[in-house]
């Protein structure tokens, strides 16, 4: 039999899926980067491969994506992730004619045909302030996990205004608020409330229905209601949310063998 894998080297994990020939998800891996990500890569590429008894032979086709997508030895092409994110999510939300992804370091609106082509797209990837990487920075000035700020953030009943739209003087801004005695449940609503407008403003208020939320923030506790209510509809969280630009990324290799065929 042969298989085909999809690798995201996103700015802060790489994420990997391995299809069967009838498209049938086999396995899916994640892995922080680090400073050596070649060997980070390849190791889990190798692990996936041996948990499965597959060879590297039976590979039909494998295509990266990602930030790091050029790094990505076993690759036989690459493709964008607004490309693979298309991909995965019609593949799990077959209605989506919106996608909100929301990564490490930046962050992507997409406008869908009836039929899946991307039709419009817009990206933030000049400032982190709408990105996970916002949050994880704030997480760690509140010493909780970023798993945990969702239901910190619950507890609020004043969230804070945060002003700035820079992450460093987000950082600031928010040491001055824990010095004035704001307690952290509120600076966390108030970040969070950021981020999700700084997303939302992405869309300039041309959005389709349905909207889906993908990439690792929207596994955060509370994100999706809030973008819901900035961009005034509801807001579907894809299925495994981080892995929909690998999925696509596999879904591609095995749409480019089929057609070789």
């Amino acid at each position: 039999m042969r298989y085909f894998a999809g690798v995201d080297a996103g700015s802060r994990a790489v994420k990997i899926v391995l299809l069967d020939a009838d498209g049938v998800v086999v396995e899916r891996g994640a892995a922080d980067q680090g400073a050596a990500q070649v060997p980070m890569i390849d190791a889990l590429y190798a692990r996936m491969l041996t948990e499965h008894n597959i060879s590297p032979q039976s590979l039909g086709g494998v295509i990266a994506t990602g930030y790091a997508r050029n790094l990505v030895t076993m690759a036989d092409t690459v493709r964008t992730e607004i490309t693979c994110h298309a991909r995965g999510v019609r593949h799990v939300v077959t209605e989506a004619r919106s996608i909100i992804e929301v990564g490490g370091q930046d962050s992507k609106f997409l406008r869908l045909s009836p039929r899946g082509g991307v039709t419009d797209f817009s990206m933030n990837d000049r400032c982190a302030a709408g990105s996970g990487r916002f949050l994880e920075t704030v997480a760690q000035r509140l010493q909780c996990s970023i798993d945990e700020l969702g239901a910190l953030s619950a507890a609020s009943m004043s969230p804070a205004e945060i002003t700035s739209t820079c992450v460093v003087f987000a950082e600031t801004e928010i040491i001055g608020l824990l010095a004035a005695g704001c307690l952290p449940a509120d600076i966390a609503a108030g970040v969070q409330g950021a981020v999700a407008r700084r997303v939302a403003g992405l869309t300039m208020g041309r959005v389709d229905e349905p909207v889906v939320f993908t990439g690792g923030v929207a596994l955060v506790p509370g994100m999706a209601s809030l973008l819901a209510r900035e961009i005034g509809c509801p807001v579907l969280v894809a299925p495994d949310p981080q892995f929909t630009g690998a999925l696509g990324a596999a879904l591609l290799a095995r749409s480019g063998a089929n057609s070789e065929l």
